[in-house]
């Protein structure tokens, strides 16, 4: 069996899926990772790159992984997309996330830290109060 190089993992609610590559982009494994078990899991996978989409979540999930030793990148929605080869569920789209990793000129995402996380919330919020105003105002 040959060793893990990158792992493509699609987050979701209560069950998440991880999809393992070599260094030459073959399967090595691709399985189902309950929430509470991704820890444990990636604690016994040998130190690799880790790919999510970027979302609100990964971020959190990056920080962690990063604490775990491995190396992390997310990438955009929209540059995944492409990647998908059948139909859209949890395995195709980790295999998507592996996939596009594993290419030379993708572009990442930066892990926010929570302070940039929660500052970034504090302004999305003033804008959205903002915008609601300007729409009660032309309303009336």
């Amino acid at each position: 069996m040959s060793e893990v190089s990158t792992i493509g993992l699609d987050i979701a609610k209560q069950v998440f899926h991880a999809h393992g590559a070599d260094a030459s982009g073959r399967q090595v494994f691709s399985r189902r990772i309950v929430r509470r078990k991704v820890l444990e899991f990636f604690a016994s996978q040998p130190r690799c790159l880790v790919a999510l989409e970027a979302c609100g979540g990964s971020h959190h999930w990056g920080r962690e992984l990063m604490r775990l030793g491995h190396e992390v990148r997310l990438l955009p929605a929209s540059y995944v997309k492409p990647f998908v080869k059948r139909h859209k569920n949890d395995a195709a789209d980790a295999e998507a996330i592996c996939e596009a990793a594993q290419r030379p000129s993708m572009r990442f995402v930066a892990v926010k830290s929570e302070e940039q996380q929660a500052s970034a919330l504090v302004f999305r919020t003033r804008d959205l109060f903002v915008r609601q105003r300007t729409q009660t105002i032309n309303a009336l």
